[in-house]
């Protein structure tokens, strides 16, 4: 069990070094790649968890997705919580891992705005409709999840297809679904990096964290999305 959580919280924590690491080299000033636009960050996302899932092999790296597993009947009820802390301590831990490489540019950005520093570590909505934006992360984590499982089970006979496949699947939800929320579909994935934002002491302050938000849409609509997508998978796929 030891091993699982470990692999857990690094598998979470690379994939956030890959994700949040982006919206950095994207976002700020004196960053290489500074304006590289939205087709550069998805990239990132999907290679990146594609990377991590290569590296810790059958980790969940999404709270969402460790619920998926235990109505599954794949892993014990009595895990998913511990899970689940792994992943979101992961995100915490890449966020800050980020930071520190990015110091130097964290510096360079005090006039840029405090909302647009902070949406480097967590998501928000471009138009914020609680409702909506709540159904979009919820109808975007079923297709996450559904799609996952199935891809799990179509690749049983060539395992190392299942990295590239949900990281394809990552690219292909970003592109078609990310406009409205940012497409978080993960706990540790935003409340992670968003715990980081409210810890680190981040140069020319920082923008209320919008913990309502956080909470609601990619802390609470995921999980629902998620049940959803399991039981879809059992009565439906035949999973």
């Amino acid at each position: 069990m030891i091993h699982q959580l470990l692999a857990e919280f690094l598998g979470t924590a690379l994939m956030i070094v890959f994700g949040v690491g982006v919206h950095c080299c994207e976002v700020l000033n004196t960053s290489k790649y500074q304006h590289s636009g939205h087709i550069f960050a998805i990239t990132t996302w999907g290679f990146g968890i594609t990377v991590s899932l290569f590296i810790f092999g059958a980790v969940n790296i999404n709270p969402a997705m460790t619920l998926a597993q235990a109505i599954l009947g794949n892993i014990p009820w009595a895990n998913v919580i511990s899970i689940s802390l792994a992943e979101v301590l992961g995100g915490v831990f890449g966020s800050i891992v980020v930071f520190i490489a990015y110091y130097d540019q964290f510096k360079a950005s005090e006039s840029i705005d405090r909302v647009a520093i902070r949406n480097i570590f967590s998501t928000n909505p471009n138009v914020r409709n609680l409702p909506r934006n709540f159904f979009v992360e919820f109808i975007d984590t079923f297709i996450f999840i559904t799609a996952i499982l199935a891809i799990a089970g179509a690749t049983t006979k060539a395992p190392a297809l299942l990295p590239i496949g949900v990281g394809l699947l990552v690219w292909a939800i970003g592109m078609g679904m990310g406009g409205p929320t940012g497409f978080a579909m993960n706990l540790a994935r935003d409340m992670g990096p968003r715990i980081a934002h409210a810890m680190l002491p981040i140069p020319g302050g920082k923008a209320d964290n919008d913990w309502q938000y956080g909470i609601l849409v990619p802390g609470i609509a995921p999980f629902l999305g998620a049940a959803c997508a399991a039981l879809f998978a059992r009565g439906f796929l035949g999973l």
